[in-house]
């Protein structure tokens, strides 16, 4: 199964994703977005691709029908999907992380810094897409691959 990970769009109506991400999304079976959509014509646009599970971030006021949190298993892996602007700890991947302390999730993908992040955490991965429309002080804009096959999970970023 090959996953698109995205988070922290910040979209407005009539804007979308750059070319360079379409051309990466043919082949995806799933495609995860960890808040700061902005626009709800995002998940429309990306739902023509595959499916989408979605979170709300803290500037999604606009669907309050998104969940703070999503868990859900792939290939029978359990994945945690959070924004991570809120909850205890004090950076964003410590709140992820603490979202899910007792959810026996082997990965978690999170966004709300707009930082490219990866690690290993007690046995589970840690992931964070960045943003491939609004990369703040990061030198390039960036989204995420993850595939699972036979249990194993491979995460990697594409950087434009």
């Amino acid at each position: 199964m090959l996953i698109a990970v995205f988070s922290d769009t910040h979209l407005r109506a009539g804007k979308s994703l750059p070319t360079f991400v379409w051309q990466h999304l043919t082949n995806v079976n799933l495609i995860l977005h960890a808040g700061d959509l902005t626009h709800i014509g995002l998940l429309e646009e990306l739902g023509c691709i595959a499916p989408v599970r979605a979170v709300r971030g803290n500037c999604d006021s606009w669907d309050s029908s998104l969940p703070e949190r999503d868990i859900f298993e792939c290939e029978e892996v359990k994945i945690g999907l959070i924004h991570g602007d809120s909850g205890n700890g004090r950076s964003t991947q410590d709140r992820a992380y603490n979202a899910f302390k007792n959810s026996e999730v082997e990965l978690i993908v999170f966004g709300h810094s707009h930082i490219p992040f990866m690690e290993m955490r007690n046995g589970i991965l840690m992931f964070n897409p960045g943003s491939p429309t609004d990369k703040r002080r990061e030198p390039q804009y960036s989204f995420g691959l993850v595939s699972i096959q036979q249990g194993q999970i491979k995460a990697e970023h594409l950087y434009f």
